[in-house]
């Protein structure tokens, strides 16, 4: 005899009505994905909306969005219907009746306070469900700041505000969770987000590989030269560390592991390339299109200061890639790379788009303009080739995509606004400031370690957009009022902010490429740091060479910066490899540290003497006997 299992059943229907719902979601959410897409580009194409209009749609977009691609657990799934109706009311209304709110001079209405209480809970736990738990709750500090104020410690006390006055500034204004920040990131983030998506869909990542493999491959340790050089160009339309990580991590970390890399190496140096993209010309990190607008400067203005110091940065990394391969013998792909001349005929097309991009943001047309126009000539010039075309199929996919990508940045953007907002309010930014100025004592240079750790601390659990914002708010006012130039001071925030991604003991850069190579975390993170060692002192010329920024310096005095630091870096990447032609003994090493560290000092006469010791040192290590070689002999 069979007997029924009505239990069996049940759970079997449960089962089924669990993955029909997960389907629908699935669904929904990429339907919206092409929206929020299409949305955008009919807004870059036709005409941006009323500043709280396209601030709360784009708000409105990621808030669902991230509700329905990070659900919480089967039980709970009521909730996430709720926060999607939330987030749908409070991002609309301020859409739908922004005039009114203007016009009304900033009276909360007591259903807008409901409103709005609900719609910062919102942004807050979609915070958390992307971003991990330290940016909400920094948030969270913020907002309970600006309500008990009259109980923190006497240099921070404030008369505290009333709930009304916190959601009136943080929810109807520009000042908060609508701010400059969601304001970039419904504009020119996105766009070139975007982008990369389209560039990537018709096969962009494979030609950054390619051309790499062709251009470095056949070198010594080609393999991690391919890694800088792959990274480097896919990192200019990414912006993202781990993202390009994770992007060219999977090609690039095997091939230097079969190299002889150890594992920990292959991913240090993964992680070091892909970390420098976002500093990285034509197309920057987000942190970049935010600086643009904090300081009120074309986008091409930061474009032609970062160019310097990120060649620089891939000038160190390169050099103490190629040095660690001569020391220990390791050789490149051979015949197994591709010529470049077969890598242009078959993909050079893709470059087409990039270079109008550069073009127009040469030209002072505006970041969203050139990314508007460079996702149409990308589509027209991929459909040159058969195996480049983006068909119907691929174009709605690399839609979907794109707004996927976008998801993490936007709410970054929405939750740092409690910061800046919050910093706004209650005059947080010029008491934190004078109090660094107390702290430094006034001088510059203990400003600057403040500042560097400020940086580097708050990227341990920040995104390094988050980082640049929160550093730029409460940082650079203080760095301005030493006279430090606004230009200098953002950049020098904005740096060591991505440096965190790679500067232990939390460098998540590290961490996802640590995985991807299978090696341990913290030897990642510590070679990591080793490799990029020498760009920590970079950031400090743009406080005392603003010439390496192109800052109101004549050419002469920007390639005599410029010189210097290059070999400046030679000397530190020989230093800390141990090699310059032989092996070096550890007095060589000793002394070429030092001569590096001179090149980088802002005096005329002591960075030539720099110059000039780099150079002899050199010299010796190559001809010199054994007190500067470890091992006589041993040439490459």
């Amino acid at each position: 005899m069979v007997f029924s299992n009505p239990a069996g059943r049940e759970d079997a229907s449960l089962s089924c009505r669990a993955s029909l719902l997960d389907n629908v979601r699935t669904n929904t959410a990429f339907a919206l994905c092409v929206a929020m897409s299409l949305f955008h580009l009919y807004t870059a194409g036709i005409g941006l909306l009323q500043t709280p209009v396209q601030r709360a749609v784009h708000v409105g977009f990621v808030l669902v969005l991230v509700f329905l691609l990070y659900p919480l657990r089967r039980g709970w799934r009521w909730a996430d219907v709720l926060l999607v109706l939330c987030s749908i009311a409070g991002t609309g209304y301020i859409a739908l009746f922004s005039d009114a709110i203007a016009l009304r001079g900033g009276k909360v209405l007591p259903y807008e306070l409901v409103l709005g209480t609900l719609t910062l809970a919102a942004v807050l736990e979609a915070g958390r469900r992307v971003l991990g738990r330290t940016l909400p709750l920094l948030g969270l500090a913020f907002l309970l700041y600006c309500r008990y104020g009259r109980y923190a410690p006497s240099i921070f006390m404030h008369r505290g505000y009333s709930l009304e006055r916190i959601v009136q500034h943080m929810y109807l204004t520009t000042e908060g969770v609508f701010g400059v920040a969601v304001g970039v990131s419904s504009t020119f983030i996105f766009l070139f987000i975007l982008f990369g998506a389209f560039l990537s869909g018709s096969g962009g990542a494979r030609f950054f590989n390619n051309l790499a493999l062709s251009l470095t491959g056949r070198s010594p340790g080609g393999p991690a030269k391919v890694a800088i050089v792959a990274s480097g160009l896919l990192g200019t339309i990414n912006g993202s560390s781990i993202a390009n990580v994770a992007t060219t991590g999977a090609f690039t970390i095997p091939l230097m592991k079969r190299a002889g890399y150890t594992p920990e190496e292959a991913g240090a140096i993964e992680a070091c390339a892909s970390t420098g993209g976002q500093l990285m010309p034509p197309i920057m990190g987000a942190g970049a299109f935010v600086m643009s607008e904090f300081l009120n400067v074309p986008y091409a203005r930061i474009l032609s200061a970062a160019l310097v110091p990120a060649l620089l940065y891939y000038t160190g990394l390169f050099l103490n890639v190629h040095l660690r391969a001569r020391r220990a013998g390791l050789a490149g792909l051979g015949e197994d790379a591709p010529s470049v001349r077969e890598v242009l005929r078959d993909d050079g097309h893709l470059l087409l788009p990039l270079l109008l991009i550069v073009i127009m943001l040469m030209r002072a047309y505006t970041p969203l303009k050139a990314a508007f126009w460079g996702i149409l000539v990308m589509v027209g010039v991929a459909g040159l080739r058969r195996h480049t075309r983006m068909g119907p199929r691929l174009v709605v996919k690399a839609l979907a995509d794109g707004a996927r990508g976008a998801v993490g940045t936007g709410i970054a953007c929405a939750v740092v606004g409690f910061v800046v907002g919050g910093s706004s309010l209650t005059a947080l930014g010029p008491t934190l400031s004078d109090n660094i100025l107390d702290l430094a004592g006034g001088a510059l240079l203990p400003t600057l370690f403040l500042a560097m750790g400020a940086c580097l601390l708050l990227g341990m659990g920040l995104p390094t957009t988050a980082n640049y914002i929160v550093t730029s708010t409460v940082v650079v006012p203080a760095l301005v009022k030493m006279g430090v130039p606004p230009l200098s001071a953002h950049m020098f925030v904005f740096y060591f902010g991505i440096m965190a991604d790679i500067s232990p003991p939390v460098c998540l850069a590290s961490f996802t490429a640590a995985g991807i190579a299978g090696a341990d975390a913290a030897g990642t993170g510590a070679r990591a740091l080793l490799f990029a060692l020498t760009s920590f002192l970079l950031p400090y010329l743009f406080i005392y060479s603003p010439a390496i920024l192109m800052e109101g310096s004549s050419p002469l005095s920007v390639l005599e910066v410029s010189a210097g630091a290059a070999v400046g870096i030679v000397a530190f990447a020989a230093a800390l490899q141990g090699w310059w032609g032989v092996r070096l003994s550890v007095p060589l090493r000793s002394a070429a540290l030092v001569a590096g560290a001179l090149c980088f000092v802002p005096h005329t006469s002591l960075r030539l003497a720099g110059i000039l010791a780099s150079l002899g040192l050199g010299y010796a290590a190559r001809r010199g006997g054994s007190f500067f070689v470890k091992e006589s002999g041993v040439r490459k």
